[in-house]
């Protein structure tokens, strides 16, 4: 048996080489596995699933043609993407999955997230994504035109790269004692989550026991996939070729 784990790929029209990467990886590498989960940013931003994207289209398709060759698709939502809805998903024929799910692997569970939630020292993201993810917040956004919608994002999407270059990495890492924490009241050894674009496999501890926190890469300039099998697991990184080069 071999799943999949992939996140972060931030997928938008300004990098193409990476969306054909994606849609390669689709076809070839998880068109072999048993599943495919994805933990969030699969796009670099989503206003809406009533917004044209030729990019998100290219992608349902692509996704929908994985599922039709019988590998199912799990999607975590992500900080960039938490406004996908029921009606993409259903073009993609993806299966959405509350942010933690624990799924079961080679009868052991095995914790799943994007990650943001971790990243507890960082309180003005958090305060942000308490009041974005309540409804009312939701609502009042996507009935906004597309445009406005379209702005908020871009500016949005400045300011956090502004701020991330303000801060210490520290803050917006995980914390430790949040992993500790969800790893306990989630009752599993293997934590896998993406987010901080930090790839790795780190070595803890629980209940006196072996656990695992493995971070997933991100897509921006090469794929990063972890293949987690019924031995091993590995963290692989996907390079772009010739052909799919910018």
């Amino acid at each position: 048996m071999t799943t999949l784990f992939i996140s972060d790929l931030h997928l938008d029209a300004s990098r193409p080489h990476i969306t054909r990467l994606f849609v390669e990886f689709l076809r070839d590498e998880a068109a072999r596995a048993d599943a495919l989960y994805i933990l969030g940013d699969l796009f670099e931003a989503w206003i809406g699933d009533d917004a044209p994207d030729p990019t998100a289209d290219e992608v349902a398709a692509a996704l929908a043609e994985l599922h039709a060759h019988g590998v199912p698709c799990f999607y975590i939502h992500g900080n960039r993407d938490f406004l996908l809805g029921d009606a993409y998903a259903r073009r993609a024929r993806l299966t959405l999955l509350p942010d933690p799910s624990v799924i079961e692997i080679e009868g052991e569970p095995v914790l799943l997230m994007h990650g943001d939630t971790l990243c507890t020292d960082d309180a003005p993201y958090q305060a942000f994504r308490a009041q974005s993810h309540t409804a009312q917040w939701q609502r009042a956004f996507l009935a906004r035109p597309i445009a406005e919608r379209q702005a908020f994002a871009a500016q949005a999407r400045a300011e956090s790269q502004r701020y991330t270059r303000s801060v210490a990495d520290a803050i917006t890492d995980v914390n430790p004692s949040a992993v500790s924490s969800t790893l306990e009241l989630q009752d599993a050894y293997r934590l896998i989550h993406g987010h901080t674009h930090r790839p790795a496999r780190h070595v803890l501890e629980r209940a006196g026991k072996p656990a695992e926190r493995i971070v997933l890469g991100d897509w921006y300039t090469r794929g990063s996939v972890l293949k987690l099998g019924a031995a091993d697991a590995a963290l692989l990184s996907l390079q772009t070729s010739p052909e799919v080069a910018p």
